[in-house]
């Protein structure tokens, strides 16, 4: 990073945490989302074939003046040449890409490009790295819309997956900046680890999350005379969950997280430079359906990567000036995971919520199709590279 006082600031929190801390999972199961890079001895020296697509219809009915409703509706396809040099590597290379509906060019084309390396518990990936909601971030300081908006994540990642513990640190390099730029750097970064403290997976589930982001804007080669930005979130709290016998009721939980905001940079460019939020969020898995509440509490809180219906500041275009310190809502989700032949899988999901302090009520329902697939092409011989 281009500005050393704050690369110096982000490194060492990161190294940090990772030095004194059942995959990581947030308040919403996202798992029919996720699709992590597998290593292991039984793909030593196979080419493969990896194949994933993402067909999504999310209608968001929103009124209210910090978030504009909108759709999003497309499809996005990522497939990768995968190579296993050994037992715990794994390289690939690939292409995204991403086609909205009523348009008819391609959103992005990017190249995909990642190594990972696994030790035991133990593994680290450089080049597009397992983001969005593998990371296990909570919506107030992960946005779940971004595995739409902003899918790919491209940098360093460091994972450790113990039974109980798990630990993910990463780094996002978002815009590169050259000599004579006429736009800024800009950098993402986090932590998120879970403890589980008591119980296993047949009894009550007691866990304790930290969760912690950094985004910096900056740099020293630009030409633009933008100050810098550094922005830090926090979040922890407890979790606790009870698997049921029931036929029908399969399973409760309950979370409760304390969150917190700080502008860390040197020119103030918001209108908070701190801020709190308690997010509450309760469920019950049945056969047909999970159903969750969840109460939101914000006092001058902004993420620039959460949710933006959790932020005090707006987003919206007819009011991008308006600003609400203290935020209230209440959120009640219904979600449903299908397993489908072929190994896909369809998701449906139902979000009415309520606006506590304005009175408004909104909503967003989605639809969505999430494929993965890997093929063996060939197993090399040894000795054959």
């Amino acid at each position: 990073m281009a500005n050393g006082r704050i690369s110096t600031v982000l490194i060492l929190t990161l190294v940090g945490w990772l030095g004194r801390t059942t995959p990581v999972l947030a308040q919403l199961d996202n798992r029919a989302f996720m699709h992590p890079l597998v290593v292991g001895p039984q793909y030593e020296r196979q080419m493969r074939l990896d194949v994933q697509a993402f067909l999504f219809n999310k209608d968001n009915e929103y009124f209210n003046k910090l978030e504009d409703g909108r759709t999003y509706f497309g499809a996005q396809l990522l497939p990768r040449l995968v190579y296993f040099p050994s037992a715990n590597l794994r390289v690939e290379a690939g292409i995204f890409l991403w086609k909205d509906y009523g348009t008819p060019r391609l959103r992005q084309v990017r190249p995909l490009l990642t190594v990972k390396y696994q030790n035991g518990p133990h593994s680290i990936l450089f080049g597009n790295i397992e983001g969005n909601l593998h990371h296990g971030y909570i919506e107030p300081m992960f946005d779940f819309e971004r595995v739409i908006t902003n899918r790919l994540e491209e940098g360093v990642q460091y994972k450790l997956q113990k039974p109980r513990l798990n630990l993910d640190a990463w780094v996002d390099w978002q815009r590169q900046q050259y000599r004579f730029s006429n736009f800024q750097e800009e950098v993402a970064g986090g932590l998120a680890a879970e403890a589980t403290v008591l119980g296993d997976s047949t009894d009550w589930l007691l866990r304790v999350p930290f969760q912690f982001t950094a985004t910096h804007q900056g740099g020293q080669i630009d030409t633009v005379s933008t100050p810098l930005q550094t922005l830090f979130n926090v979040a922890s709290g407890v979790r606790v969950r009870k698997p049921l016998a029931s036929r029908f009721f399969q399973a409760v939980h309950l979370d409760a997280y304390a969150t917190y905001f700080h502008d860390y940079s040197f020119t103030y460019q918001l209108p908070y430079r701190t801020g709190t939020g308690l997010y509450l969020n309760g469920g019950v898995d049945t056969r047909l359906s999970n159903v969750q509440v969840a109460y939101w509490r914000g006092n001058g809180y902004i993420s620039p990567l959460g949710g933006k219906l959790y932020r005090s500041i707006s987003n919206s275009v007819s009011d991008p000036q308006y600003l609400e310190k203290d935020r209230q809502l209440l959120i009640v989700r219904f979600l449903k995971d299908y397993r489908l032949p072929g190994n896909l899988t369809m998701t449906t999901r139902f979000e009415p919520l309520y606006d506590l302090n304005n009175g408004l009520f909104d909503f967003s329902f989605a639809l969505y199709f999430n494929f993965n697939q890997s093929f063996l092409l060939t197993t090399l011989r040894k000795g054959v590279e």
